[in-house]
């Protein structure tokens, strides 16, 4: 099975936009392992788009650093793929 997800936007408030590509990095690392470690949700095995995924909200510590940000993000994204 081929997946290609494609994140448009991801809202962070109060991060600098010079952590954004750590933080990007983060994300990837952490979908690619619940992918392998969980599986491909059920949403996905439809086939064809999933136009909107409502990954919800949370509250980051301030002093959460890229890495612990993005593996936040991608559990959220891989939460709403779940629905």
């Amino acid at each position: 099975m081929n997946l290609e997800l494609e994140i448009e936007e991801i809202v962070l408030e109060g991060y600098s936009s010079a952590d954004r590509r750590a933080v990007a990095r983060a994300v990837e690392r952490e979908l690619a392992r619940l992918f392998a470690v969980e599986g491909v949700p059920p949403s996905l095995f439809r086939g064809g788009e999933v136009p909107d995924i409502d990954a919800g909200g949370f509250e980051a510590a301030s002093e959460a650093g890229a890495e612990k940000l993005g593996a936040q993000v991608a559990r959220s994204v891989y939460g709403g793929l779940q629905k």
